[in-house]
């Protein structure tokens, strides 16, 4: 293992299915963390979402990458027994269960603590360990509409929309990391651990921010916008002669300037619905300013629309499919779409690391794990459990060693 890189130090145990839990745990491993994935007999239902090239899960080539997947059935003694020996040498549990689940298979911090009084206890749960819906069952789309955040997003004459990616999912991951190398930090002071509580639905809720103090100052309750940025304009969809749209985004007036002059219709930084910031930002003076841009660009097709634009510095952009980021040059240039090996398929192509760290950046050393393929290995490594013993906790049921 690279131990330059700078989480190299820390050992993860990840107890977690689908996507929150999984997708931090991944954070931590591309900067070095050694994570070890302990999944049931039947395996992390994130190996069957996606899509799959014969039997072979794409999605946890990449979800579960840079991990080791380790193979114990926690409702069979030893094999609980087993996952307190592993607890007991990490410096990070990261768990996604319902409230309650642990603590009913014994793995509550209380217990895992007194054995390990430095654990950093990481719990992503929908709801949170505390207050009246901890035992509601939460989703990341579910909690996005108790956030708020369903409710603003859409078309304004249309049904809240759903987001088609895991959004609130890989939100919450990314506090969860947070948390846990900021109890890691303090950690370094104290000496002890602590458990870090991260709700799906408070994640979504902190995109809220802006509405928060407006709601309890003037009592406003937004609305959905569609493609608009509320209360600013021009910044929205604009449609192109070739099928698709184009996002313009002239937010101040020195670039909403610039936007004008390159569409050649002077009378745009006179009209008074249209002469400063807050006056474009009405929404009657929005919808007008919109209908206006939108004839205009419907002249272009879009990829010269995006040079002209860009030209004349109006941040701009045509919206991409995944097929134009394949094509992109950015992308390419900033190594976002990695190409990692994999035993059957040859490779595969996955998301790049992010953060970008100068000094000592994070890395995919190999892609997800086949289920139990550390099964092993982890127990002779890590437990001193000779072939002999591992071959009979195998055929006692409590562990696996292979998918």
């Amino acid at each position: 293992m690279n131990r330059t890189r700078p989480l190299a130090d820390l050992k993860v145990i990840e107890i977690c299915t689908t996507i929150a839990g999984p997708a931090c745990t991944r954070l931590l491993a591309d900067f070095g963390a050694d994570v070890i994935k302990i999944e049931p007999p039947e395996g992390d239902p994130v190996r069957q979402m996606g899509q799959h090239v014969d039997d072979v899960p794409l999605y946890a080539a990449s979800i579960l990458r840079n991990k080791r997947s380790v193979v114990l059935d926690l409702k069979h003694e030893q094999g609980r027994a087993i996952a307190h020996e592993l607890i007991a040498q990490a410096d990070i549990l990261v768990e996604n269960n319902r409230p309650g689940v642990m603590e009913r298979l014994g793995f509550g911090y209380e217990l895992l603590s007194a054995r390990n009084p430095g654990l950093v206890m990481v719990r992503i749960s929908g709801y949170g360990q505390t207050g009246p819906y901890a035992q509601r069952p939460g989703y990341g789309a579910i909690c996005e509409a108790v956030g708020g955040v369903r409710h603003l997003t859409g078309d304004p004459d249309r049904p809240p929309a759903r987001v088609a990616l895991a959004t609130t999912d890989y939100l919450s991951s990314v506090y969860a990391a947070f948390g846990a190398v900021t109890a890691i930090h303090e950690r370094a002071r104290s000496g002890l651990g602590q458990v870090v509580d991260v709700a799906l639905y408070e994640a979504a809720f902190t995109q809220m921010e802006p509405v928060v103090p407006a709601y309890e100052k003037l009592g406003r309750v937004p609305k959905r916008e569609g493609p608009n940025l509320p209360s600013m304009a021009p910044n929205s969809l604009y449609p192109t002669r070739d099928g698709h749209y184009v996002l313009i985004a002239a937010n101040s007036n020195p670039t909403y300037e610039r936007l004008v002059k390159l569409m050649d219709q002077p009378g745009l930084l006179t009209d008074p619905r249209f002469a400063n910031i807050r006056s474009r930002g009405l929404p009657e003076h929005m919808k007008a300013l919109d209908t206006i841009i939108g004839e205009w660009t419907a002249a272009f097709d879009g990829p010269e629309l995006e040079r002209r634009l860009l030209a004349a510095e109006v941040p701009s952009t045509r919206v991409y499919t995944i097929a134009d980021i394949y094509a992109d040059p950015q992308f390419a240039a900033r190594e976002m779409l990695l190409q990692v090996a994999h035993p059957q398929l040859g490779h595969t192509t996955q998301a790049g690391v992010v953060p970008r760290l100068s000094a000592t950046p994070g890395a995919v050393q190999h892609t997800g794990p086949a289920l139990g393929a550390d099964t092993e290995a982890v127990l002779r490594d890590l437990l001193g459990r000779d072939a002999q013993a591992v071959a009979k906790l195998a055929a006692g049921g409590a562990v696996r060693l292979t998918s």
